[in-house]
């Protein structure tokens, strides 16, 4: 179980959020309508693994706030979750080490799929703020001598997990959806990290839209595509 806290304004929006993970991994110690609740908490015991952050209206001073916690507690794992895209704030978070950023439209599937990559060491974003990644921080890891999608020699299969990468898809999902085993996506991830000179998948996401691979070409083939 990884311990979690959740910090949402709303409270009718955080107590469904206890209610949604009480039967995953997940494991709420308590919940709180600003980040203030966080530090109480930390102040009798020691930090959760995983922070949710609903990101409030007034986010002036959230970035110092989110920095003051990552020195308080590095190995607590953050993920803003958003009713919309904010492109203004949005380097500034990962600068400030958040691990996440999520829309709230998110399926609960998508969600517990994506707390999990974050747990694993993944950075996870939804696949439309990529572009804006791309265009303006330095936060996001960068990408030294990439393949090209031509050199890379994809295969079909590999070319359809990509897209399902892009969607933010974990390996199980994946799986699920093409009807294989969770260890045969393992392979076909690792195979198209070292073929397009990825480090992660979050990488992986970000070659694929440079190369115009969209997250619904994980859709285009059918499950009786060849492993």
């Amino acid at each position: 179980m990884s311990t979690t806290f959740i910090v949402d304004s709303n409270r009718l929006s955080r107590e469904g959020m206890v209610r949604l993970l009480s039967d995953t991994n997940f494991d709420v110690l308590g919940h709180a309508g600003d980040i203030s609740g966080l530090d109480d908490g930390m102040a009798e015991s020691s930090p959760p693994d995983l922070l949710l952050l609903d990101l409030p209206r007034e986010t002036e001073g959230l970035k110092e706030r989110l920095i003051e916690l990552r020195e308080r507690a590095p190995n607590m794992k953050v993920v803003v979750l958003t009713t919309s895209v904010q492109p203004r704030p949005l380097a500034e978070y990962f600068s400030a080490g958040v691990d996440g950023y999520l829309l709230k439209d998110i399926s609960t599937e998508a969600l517990i799929g994506s707390l999990n990559l974050v747990l694993a060491g993944e950075r996870v974003f939804p696949s439309q703020l990529i572009p804006l990644i791309l265009r303006g921080t330095s936060a996001m890891p960068t990408m030294a001598n990439t393949a090209t999608a031509e050199g890379a020699n994809l295969s079909d299969r590999e070319l359809q997990i990509l897209g399902c990468l892009v969607e933010g898809a974990s390996n199980k999902m994946i799986a699920n959806r093409l009807s294989v085993t969770e260890a045969t996506i393992k392979v076909h991830v690792k195979s198209i990290l070292r073929k397009i000179n990825a480090q992660n998948r979050t990488q992986a996401a970000i070659w694929a839209l440079n190369n115009g691979i969209a997250a619904d070409a994980g859709l285009m083939m059918g499950p009786s595509s060849p492993n």
